[in-house]
């Protein structure tokens, strides 16, 4: 999946994510893994102050966290990295 289709996925229902999808899709757009405990997962990118902290709720990403994956999307215009590749 390329990065406007994972975008546009999130963005049409951010309530109704599976949690997996929602961590490879931070990885599609250059977050890495780095750690958590229990059921929490904390992604970063270099260039990129602010963290993701995921928490999976029986398979099921909280929508206010798929919301908080596509603010800073948009805010440092990662999709535009696609056309420039």
């Amino acid at each position: 999946m390329n990065k406007n289709a994972a975008y546009a996925e999130l963005k049409e229902n951010p309530k109704n994510v599976h949690f997996n999808r929602l961590c490879s899709t931070a990885e599609l757009f250059g977050f890495v893994f780095r750690g958590g405990k229990g059921s929490h997962r904390i992604y970063v990118r270099k260039g990129i102050r602010e963290a993701l902290n995921f928490q999976n709720v029986g398979g099921w990403a909280k929508p206010y966290q798929v919301k908080q994956l596509l603010k800073i999307i948009d805010k440092y215009d990662l999709l535009k990295e696609e056309n420039n590749v």
